[in-house]
């Protein structure tokens, strides 16, 4: 029993936060990787990752229209 309790406590890694907010934002969240992203994790960890994430794909996306831009424009 304290065994469970520990393993439960236990935090997720960087890499399991990542693909957890990563499948959130793309809609292919399981639901058994849903349960334990709220057993194990913190709100303010998938917060923090949530913005930062946020932030990336508006600046890939704003780099990727500026590329086009450039390109479709005539010099």
């Amino acid at each position: 029993m304290p065994e469970e309790s520990q393993s439960k406590r236990r935090r997720q890694s960087l890499g399991s936060v990542m693909g957890s907010v990563f499948a959130s934002m793309f809609g292919v969240q399981s639901s058994r990787k849903h349960e334990e992203d709220f057993a194990k994790g913190s709100a303010r960890t998938y917060i923090v990752m949530g913005v930062i994430a946020t932030v990336l794909f508006v600046l890939m996306v704003w780099a990727v229209v500026k590329l086009v831009v450039s390109v479709a424009t005539p010099s």
